[in-house]
This record gives C-alpha cells, sequence and structure tokens, in this order.
C-alpha cells in the first residue's frame, strides 16, 4: 500500500507540477485545474491558473462564484484534470510503476472525502488514480 503521496510519490499529489492545459489555460498543477473548475467565470479561472502555489489557488478556489452543480460534477472533474495529467509519458509510466498497489491519500489535515485521515476517509482521489492506472494496465495488455 502506498499510504502518503509524499517523496517517492509526491507525483500523485494534486500538488505536483505538472501542467496541463484546456480551454487554452495552462494550470500548472491539478490543484489548480480543479480549483478553477468551480466556477464558470472565466476571469476567476485565469486568476487561479496564475496563482503561484498550489495551496495558493486552493485558497482562491474557496472563494469563488461556486457553480451550483459543483456537488455533482466535482469527481468528474478531478478524474478529468488527472486524466490530463498522465497524458504525460513520464507521469504515465510512473503510475504504472505502482503496479497493483493500493493507493491511499493519506493526510493529516483531516480530508476524509479526497483522502484518509487517522485510518477513515473515503480516499476518492485515490480511488480514481488506481482506476486510470487500471485503464492504462488494460491499453498495454491490449
Amino acid at each position: 500500500m502506498i499510504d502518503k503521496f509524499r517523496g517517492k510519490y509526491w507525483f500523485l499529489s494534486n500538488f505536483y507540477e505538472s501542467p496541463i492545459e484546456e480551454e487554452n489555460i495552462t494550470y500548472p498543477t491539478v490543484e489548480h485545474y480543479f480549483q478553477a473548475q468551480k466556477t464558470f467565470n472565466q476571469e476567476e479561472k485565469l486568476k487561479i491558473a496564475q496563482a503561484t502555489k498550489p495551496a495558493e489557488a486552493k485558497k482562491m478556489g474557496r472563494k469563488v462564484n461556486l457553480r451550483k452543480d459543483w456537488e455533482e460534477v466535482k469527481i468528474h472533474v478531478m478524474e478529468k484534470g488527472l486524466r490530463l495529467k498522465f497524458q504525460d509519458p513520464t507521469l504515465r509510466k510512473k503510475l504504472l510503476a505502482t503496479g497493483d498497489e493500493e493507493l491511499v491519500e493519506g493526510n493529516p489535515w483531516g480530508d476524509r472525502y479526497w483522502g484518509v485521515c487517522n485510518g477513515s476517509g473515503k480516499n476518492k482521489l485515490g480511488k480514481l488514480l488506481m482506476k486510470i492506472r487500471k485503464e492504462l494496465q488494460d491499453e498495454y495488455i491490449t
């Protein structure tokens, strides 16, 4: 089990610098992308994309004019961001190198939706990463 996205596994974190592009906007990290998708306001999206650090993008995402359907679409938005990230051949190879290890976004800050804290949580991020990894593994087999 990989239970922390730090050190050797930092590349699994949404804070890992891996530029992705959508609708002519380049996002430095998946975190930037995810936070920007919370709004339909193009100006707010651009400001988030230009945040110097992922933590700053996250903070900005808490202040945007939140789209009404966010709770219904956030898991799909995260999955899309991760798919864009792992189009990078180097990152794809690193994800595949995790084999069949369970991926758990263990964290001390209390996020029990995307990760696990003190042994409890839904681990949605880890599950999405494993889903994408499985699809990539299947592609290489066929």
